[in-house]
């Protein structure tokens, strides 16, 4: 069985193919099970269950939210967590969302303005209206800055978005929107879903190697500070090594925790399906269903 619960769209969010597209992938790669989470946005979740029936591919509902997290020894750091398996028609869901997503535009346009600050020193064009309305057509699910980096390659200004993260968005950059992990475990279970801590050790992106590197004190913060709100953590990540997934593993079962997996593929480069996630994590899903039904 194949398994891959961390897929990005560019319908929704930050990824580089159109949703009818990833799904077109999907069956390509012979996947399974797999769940779009789009960055605080479930717009496209009605679309992909559809996608899922006609290519048979088994579905679960996804979101990928960032969290604001006050950890006492340090300043707040911004960490992912992953909601899966809830009623995509849940209001207060959906507001919320919608509330973050209106942040982002204002965000974005922040953002920009101290971008044309950077311009000014460097004798670079400052970007207009014009060019505001060009990064926003570009966009089909959440402006982010991403979206921001794609336009600065465009228009030559950097060469990639390691140089315009770099150079820019990093310096340039103003909070996200401060949702706490209490308000996003609440937000996802009374919609009648499960909170997953994701890619805890993730190198390259927003994780706890934010506060340290070591695995062990990574897990003691999980512990000490996020079981209440979580129900579990994903293990399996296209940017775990080896020792990261087995000390994940062993952490969660320790815990009871639930187990997940994905590639985080926003497809470039094209990684999805590429992670070897055991047969027995679709199991804890298949369980929620059941139980659901119960109730």
């Amino acid at each position: 069985m194949k398994i891959d619960l961390h897929i990005h769209t560019q319908t929704c969010s930050d990824g580089n193919l159109p949703i009818e597209e990833v799904f077109r992938e999907a069956k390509k790669r012979h996947i399974d099970l797999m769940s779009t989470t789009d960055h605080d946005n479930i717009d496209c979740q009605e679309r992909a269950i559809t996608l899922a029936k006609e290519w048979g591919i088994a579905y679960i509902t996804g979101v990928e939210l960032n969290v604001t997290f006050p950890y006492p020894e340090a300043k707040p750091v911004s960490l992912d967590f992953l909601g899966y398996h809830y009623d995509i028609n849940n209001q207060a869901l959906k507001d919320k969302l919608k509330l973050i997503k209106q942040y982002r535009e204002t965000r974005a346009y922040q953002i920009l303005d101290k971008l044309n600050a950077e311009f000014d020193k460097e004798n670079i064009p400052r970007f207009t209206e014009e060019d505001i309305k060009k990064i926003q057509a570009s966009v089909d699910g959440v402006l982010g800055r991403p979206h921001i980096a794609n336009y600065l390659i465009g228009k030559g200004i950097v060469k990639d978005k390691t140089e315009a993260f770099a150079r820019y968005l990093v310096k340039c950059n103003v909070p996200k929107y401060p949702l706490s992990l209490a308000k996003a475990s609440a937000l996802i279970r009374d919609a009648g879903g499960v909170l997953i801590h994701a890619h805890p050790n993730d190198p390259n992106g927003t994780s706890l190697i934010s506060l340290t590197r070591d695995l062990d004190q990574q897990t003691k913060i999980i512990a000490d500070y996020m079981l209440e709100y979580i129900d579990g953590v994903e293990c399996w990540h296209s940017r775990h090594d080896l020792r990261t997934t087995a000390h994940y593993i062993e952490f969660a079962r320790s815990h009871r925790l639930m187990m997940t997996g994905g590639s985080d593929c926003h497809q470039k480069p094209m990684l999805m399906g590429a992670m070897d996630i055991p047969d027995w994590v679709a199991e804890r899903f298949r369980q929620l269903d059941k139980d659901r039904i119960k109730n």
